[in-house]
């Protein structure tokens, strides 16, 4: 794989041809069918595990049918997610075989055809949308038809607009956290919206100041807009973020007065610490530039996942409360 990609980059300017012609192709079916499961990028499926966020905020996840639609919507979104990996990468294909990294990607290698990856990605698009109105409601056909309207629209247009393409990014990890609760209709609280919302963003914004402080030496810049922030707006952007989800989860918490169905204590006002503790965690990784890898820095640094365990059982106490 490393003489291939160095092959590639040695192929002279202008000659685009040769390029392709280097590029190796499937041998069947098989290699067909695993390039396609790579293209729709199976470790980004554990983000859609956000479906079940709205149902446990409001401590729906004690019955059966909850966790079973649950189950499909979750299907539906990674199949949602995956079509536009496929269209994506499709459109990128030429511009991701010049590139170091993307070239071994499996439409970029020659290894899924262009038009292959097309049709596949718009028949899961379309197949998604028809799913989610048959098995949950016409609501949450209209939401996934969205995100998928909304993430190809970034991939051609978006992701070019300055603090457009952040917020692009942001409203599809809360249409994640939203999905649930409109497919099962269960209301959706104004603080859980702006708590998701500006959390989400957060995590954004680090993201991208991470790989910004990461790329300050470097020639070039693995995302389009990323030359054209400055580290302190983005600094200034998870910062901002980070205090709205703070007071959003304050106010939730604050409105009601103690403690609840003869609980010993106000879980809900007590999950305030655990929650903002978890927060001021995180953003030592965001000052120090190393949140690029959100999911990494979750599941690898112990202290975070200790007092996200803390607040997640606090929170559990609180739902139980209402």
């Amino acid at each position: 794989m490393a003489e291939r990609s160095t092959a590639l980059l040695e192929q002279p300017e202008g000659r685009p041809e040769e390029a392709a012609a280097r590029i190796p192709r499937g041998r069947g079916p098989m290699a067909l069918a695993v390039g396609l499961v790579r293209t729709a990028r199976p470790r980004q499926w554990i983000k859609n595990v956000l479906v079940v966020a709205a149902p446990a905020a409001a401590g729906e996840l004690a019955s059966r049918h909850t966790v079973g639609q649950l189950a499909v919507v979750f299907i539906l979104f990674t199949a949602a997610a995956s079509a536009v990996y496929l269209i994506n990468d499709a459109l990128d294909a030429e511009a991701d075989r010049a590139h170091p990294v993307k070239c071994r990607r499996p439409v970029a290698a020659g290894e899924v055809p262009v038009p292959v990856a097309y049709a596949v990605g718009a028949l899961l698009a379309a197949a998604t949308s028809t799913a989610a109105a048959v098995l949950c409601n016409p609501l949450t056909a209209a939401l996934l038809t969205a995100y998928v309207v909304m993430q190809l629209a970034y991939c051609v247009r978006l992701k070019h607009v300055l603090v457009v393409d952040l917020a692009v990014v942001t409203t599809g990890f809360l249409m994640r956290a939203m999905i649930g609760g409109v497919a099962l209709s269960i209301p959706l609280s104004r603080w859980f919206l702006i708590t998701s919302g500006f959390g989400a963003l957060f995590m954004v914004a680090a993201k991208r100041y991470s790989e910004a402080v990461e790329m300050a030496d470097a020639d070039g810049a693995t995302r389009a807009l990323l030359t054209s922030y400055s580290t302190g707006y983005l600094r200034f952007v998870w910062q901002l973020a980070a205090g709205v989800a703070v007071l959003g989860y304050c106010l939730w918490a604050l409105e009601s007065g103690g403690t609840a169905n003869g609980s010993l204590l106000p879980w809900r006002q007590l999950s305030v610490i655990a929650f903002i503790l978890a927060v001021l965690r995180y953003a030592v990784f965001a000052d120090r530039g190393a949140a690029g890898a959100p999911e990494e820095v979750v599941l690898r640094d112990r202290p975070l996942a200790v007092i996200g365990l803390v607040w997640l059982a606090m929170y559990g106490m609180a739902v139980v409360d209402l």
